[in-house]
């Protein structure tokens, strides 16, 4: 596994593979405010301090309340149809 840096900054794709998470979930990351990113342009660049941000106990947490509430949303949506 490749050591993230803190004062490294990376791109999104660097950022998806050292995550081993998808577009879609790190698209889903950035809106939600779950990890911090810098539009330069039309791309996002990342801390590492974000990136091991992401990795402790308190962001999955963070993470795992998010993904409760648009379970719950999906359900409810579901349900009426």
């Amino acid at each position: 596994m490749a050591e993230i840096k803190p004062n490294e900054v990376y791109t999104t794709k660097e950022t998806q593979e050292l995550l081993k998470i998808s577009s879609s979930t790190m698209k889903r990351l950035i809106k939600h405010g779950l990890i911090r990113a810098n539009k330069i342009g039309s791309q996002y660049r990342f801390l590492g301090h974000e990136i091991l941000k992401m990795l402790s106990s308190e962001a999955d947490e963070k993470v795992s309340i998010a993904y409760g509430r648009l379970k719950r949303k999906v359900i409810d949506k579901v349900k009426d149809w």
